[in-house]
């Protein structure tokens, strides 16, 4: 089967850089499998990257290449870096970005990407990583090439993380942290199933001064009324039936949420 790699940035489709990740990729491995995950993460926003590569990644076939570009710091002394994990491979800044998954699967191999053969060009820009060393290292690693081939071994432990915030249980509340906020305005928590799955269906919930139910549907409210519940990502989301939730409560990635529970 061919070999399969996805696209994560923050580019966008009004310019060209996606299409031209892409060329570069199909110039070396003309047979691969493209998949763009999202260019559509809000700009220079690696918590965000993060989030979306963490919900995604095990949907796909083990051996899939990640790369991700979302790189305020492209250009600087930030190391670009390869990692391989029991589920693929991942592409992209040392920034943190790749952490959500290598938190919860580990690194089996590290490389910062020193080895120029495999950049597209010795000397790439400045300004584009994605174009010139992490789309060509992508290529190459689904040819066959070897990851410690790409770059100096690294030691995973040195692999820059996010710490998000993790929640807790206080004596009536689940306390947890905005940690992704999507494209419908609902408000992705820290706090992950297991420790909310019994409170649907009867409990109540205080999201600052906002009153709402904890349900399982977002139909389970009227439109225009909040509700929190369990997502498809397995986390608890705080929305509000046909409008946003962000504007509604005017929180941002970050911000404390205290589930104040009720029966």
């Amino acid at each position: 089967m061919a070999p399969l790699i996805t696209l994560l940035t923050d580019f966008g489709y009004q310019d060209g850089y996606v299409g031209v990740m892409k060329g570069v990729i199909l110039s070396i491995c003309s047979d691969v499998r493209l998949v763009d995950l999202s260019h559509a993460i809000p700009s220079q926003h690696i918590a965000a990257a993060r989030f979306t590569l963490l919900n995604a990644y095990a949907y796909f076939p083990k051996e899939t290449i990640h790369v991700v570009v979302v790189d305020p710091g492209v250009g600087t002394a930030r190391r670009a870096i390869a990692l391989q994990t029991p589920y693929g491979y991942l592409i992209g800044p040392d920034n943190g970005v790749l952490s959500g998954v290598t938190d919860q699967v580990g690194i089996l191999k590290a490389v910062s990407l020193t080895q120029s053969a495999y950049w597209r060009v010795p000397e790439p820009s400045r300004t584009f990583h994605g174009r010139d060393i992490f789309a060509p290292v992508a290529a190459h690693l689904a040819m066959g090439v070897s990851l410690s081939d790409l770059g100096e071994a690294i030691d995973p432990i040195s692999v820059t993380r996010i710490d998000v915030p993790q929640p807790r249980k206080t004596e009536n509340a689940i306390v947890g942290h905005v940690q992704h906020i999507d494209g419908f305005g609902n408000l992705i928590t820290t706090i992950p199933e297991r420790m909310a799955q019994h409170q649907h269906g009867g409990s109540r919930v205080m999201v600052g001064a906002v009153d709402m139910p904890f349900g399982l549907t977002y139909g389970d409210v009227e439109i225009g009324h909040a509700i929190a519940l369990i997502g498809s990502h397995g986390w608890v989301e705080i929305a509000v039936n046909g409008s946003s939730a962000q504007a509604r409560l005017r929180l941002a990635i970050g911000d404390e949420i205290q589930l104040c529970l009720s029966p």
